[in-house]
């Protein structure tokens, strides 16, 4: 068992990466993790790659959800992640 690494893809002024943090937060916490955010805005590649979705979570470089975060889905992404 590992533990996955968690990004969350953001940019500055949006409303739902607000509500995205919550969410990771509170399924990292809950996992025992931690998480990362990247910001579109300091990267070329992340906007390049992102722009349209943001924001995104990746489960081990994995895109897993992007826009409205579902907390179920991550949580369930986290598990298999860690072979749970």
């Amino acid at each position: 068992m590992h533990d996955p690494e968690i990004v969350l893809v953001t940019k500055t002024q949006c409303h739902l990466c607000e509500d995205a943090r919550e969410v990771v937060g509170r399924v990292a916490v809950d996992a025992g993790i931690p998480w990362q955010e990247r910001l579109i805005d300091d990267d070329p590649a992340l906007r390049d790659r992102f722009a349209e979705e943001v924001p995104v979570v990746l489960v081990d470089g994995v895109q897993r959800d992007f826009w409205k975060i579902d907390e179920a889905r991550l949580r369930r992404s986290v598990e298999a992640a860690r072979g749970a």
